[in-house]
């Protein structure tokens, strides 16, 4: 006895392909010592690392010349995660 198994896209039985999340890429960038120091003053400013900064900025640059990718997710927040609101007690 031989069971069949539709094939292609939108089989039965068949699970969509899961995105695995991306590791983030790393990159070895020279920069000329005055504008890696501005470049940490702003990002300092900012409470950014100069990492975190350069990426805020690449994208920037990237949407303003319409070259962003649709599939870039959100630059991923550090830190601790916001408080959560406290219920409201009723007054009476």
């Amino acid at each position: 006895m031989s069971a069949e198994t539709p094939e292609g896209p939108g089989a039965e039985g068949e699970r969509p392909p899961t995105r695995r999340p991306q590791r983030r890429k790393q990159v070895l960038l020279r920069l000329d010592p005055l504008i890696h120091d501005a470049l940490a003053r702003w990002a300092d400013d900012e409470l950014r690392s100069a990492n975190a900064q350069i990426e805020f900025l690449l994208r920037k640059a990237l949407s303003e010349a319409g070259r962003l990718p649709r599939g870039a997710g959100a630059i991923p927040r550090r830190g601790r995660p916001p408080k959560a609101p406290e219920p409201e007690s009723p007054q009476g």
